[in-house]
């Protein structure tokens, strides 16, 4: 794996190579595994002095710049989303992920929040809108929050968002959620919000990774792509 020199300040205190760091963050990120898994997968390659508190905080080191890498070279994604939250379970809780799609099924965005209300789904909409330009329809469920969200959005930009609620058309991101869920469930819930928040953008990384949303060669495998991201 080739790290270009503005990376590999990231690695110099770690005592283990940046081809097996990035190869353990990747396998959390992107298959039902625990920490606990990992590391009995990397003792069995003859590696017994990794744990799986060791791993946590590599995938914590690195999330944050493989995501700002990635939405560097995210493609364009489409006007017409789909909108939706799923559960999430954090100390025993549960919290909302809002996500939404376009219409080819491409992820939008996405925000973990405490609540689920108008307050959270404003922020969802700002920030997807800061990330991937203003969309010309937005289909949602029967939510009321969320239909308040869109109409305060448009009030203070004075913006025309379409609100459509067609449970038919939110088919697409409710399957979409399947990922993500099939994802954390060996992770049995985490442990603080910003645990799950932190580690959920890397997963979502992941996922637009493998559904072709970051600019590359077609030659690229995902596990490519994703290592890309530290040859900036």
């Amino acid at each position: 794996m080739k790290i270009s020199q503005k990376m590999k300040s990231l690695f110099k205190n770690y005592h283990y190579p940046p081809e097996l760091i990035i190869h353990a963050v990747y396998l959390y990120c992107r298959f039902s595994l625990s920490y606990r898994d990992i590391e009995e997968i990397l003792k069995i390659r003859g590696l017994k002095t990794i744990d799986h508190a060791t791993l946590q905080r590599w995938v914590i080191s690195f999330l944050h710049i493989l995501e700002q890498e990635f939405r560097k070279r995210k493609k364009r994604v489409g006007t017409s989303w789909r909108m939706d939250e799923t559960y999430i379970k954090v100390n025993g809780k549960w919290v909302y992920l809002y996500r939404a799609v376009d219409q080819d099924g491409q992820t939008i965005d996405f925000l973990l929040r405490k609540k689920r209300d108008t307050q959270a789904a404003k922020r969802f909409f700002r920030k997807a809108i800061k990330n991937n330009g203003v969309p010309e329809k937005i289909n949602i469920d029967k939510s009321g929050s969320n239909t308040a969200g869109i109409k305060a959005i448009n009030k203070e930009n004075d913006t025309a968002i379409i609100i459509r609620q067609n449970k038919y058309m939110n088919n697409r991101i409710e399957q979409d959620h399947r990922f993500i869920k099939r994802l954390t469930r060996p992770m049995l819930g985490f442990k603080t919000f910003n645990s799950a928040r932190r580690t959920l953008s890397l997963i979502e990384t992941v996922h637009m990774i493998r559904k072709g949303q970051l600019s590359h060669s077609n030659d690229v495998t995902v596990y490519g792509q994703f290592v890309s991201l530290l040859a900036a």
